[in-house]
């Protein structure tokens, strides 16, 4: 027996692996998400680095404004 991981994109496919496991060709194993990882570490990579330092530059420059006197 071999164990492989896929990554399911669409409704449907999650539908014929279900029918093939009722087949008894395949079982699901579904992963329990740990837990035990941090915030960060759970959406490291949610963004592009451009959008990040996009993000980042407009912070900064947010911040500098609150510092400047009116």
């Amino acid at each position: 027996m071999t164990t492989i991981e896929i990554q399911v994109t669409n409704n449907k496919t999650l539908k014929l692996l279900k029918d093939l496991e009722e087949l008894h060709l395949l079982r699901i194993i579904r992963k329990r998400k740990s837990k035990s990882l941090k915030l960060s570490e759970q959406l490291s990579g949610s963004i592009s680095l451009s959008v990040a330092e996009e993000m980042q530059k407009y912070v900064t420059k947010s911040r500098e404004e609150w510092d400047r006197d009116i």
